[in-house]
C-alpha cells in the first residue's frame, strides 16, 4: 500500500472539501476496511477531519457494514443516527434521524479500494448531489492508483 499516496490525496482532497462554509462535506472518515483479509484484523481510521470518531464506534460502524442488513437497521457516526435510504453496488447514502436542522443531515458511505469512505453533509437534495460528487473524486483517485 502507498500510504504517502493515500495521505497526499487525502490531503489535498479534504482541504477543498470539508469544513468550512460553503464545502460541500462537513465531516469524513477514511477506515482501512478490505472485506476479504481475516476477520482478526480489525479496522483502523486511516483519515478523518471535522470528526472524532472512537474506536467503539468505529468497531460499531465496521460490523454494521460487516451485517449487509442495510435498509433493516441503522448505524451511529457520532452522536447521530443514520438510516439508508438508496443502496447502489459500491455506496450508500443515509439520512440522519435525530438531526436539528429544517434542511436535513446526510452520509454517504462509499467502498473505495480497501477503504471506506464516509462522508457526512447538511442540507437537501442539491446539497447531497455536491457531496457525492466530492466523495466520488476521492474514491476515483485510490481506486485508479489500485491500493
Amino acid at each position: 500500500m502507498d500510504w504517502a499516496f493515500v495521505q497526499k490525496s487525502w490531503e489535498k482532497w479534504a482541504s477543498s472539501n470539508i469544513g468550512s462554509s460553503g464545502q460541500p462535506l462537513k465531516a469524513a472518515l477514511l477506515i482501512n476496511y478490505d472485506p476479504l483479509r481475516p476477520s482478526r484484523l480489525l479496522s483502523t481510521i486511516a483519515e478523518q477531519e471535522g470528526i472524532k470518531i472512537s474506536p467503539i464506534e468505529l468497531s460499531q460502524f465496521v460490523n454494521f457494514i460487516k451485517r449487509n442488513k442495510l435498509q433493516k437497521e441503522t448505524f451511529m457516526i457520532g452522536n447521530n443516527q443514520y438510516m439508508v435510504t438508496s443502496i447502489h453496488e459500491n455506496w450508500f447514502c443515509a439520512r440522519c434521524l435525530n438531526t436539528s436542522k429544517s434542511a436535513g443531515e446526510g452520509a454517504i458511505v462509499m467502498q473505495a479500494s480497501v477503504f471506506l469512505l464516509v462522508a457526512l453533509y447538511d442540507g437537501s437534495v442539491g446539497l447531497a448531489s455536491r457531496a457525492m460528487a466530492s466523495v466520488d473524486q476521492l474514491v476515483w483517485q485510490l481506486n485508479r492508483k489500485n491500493l
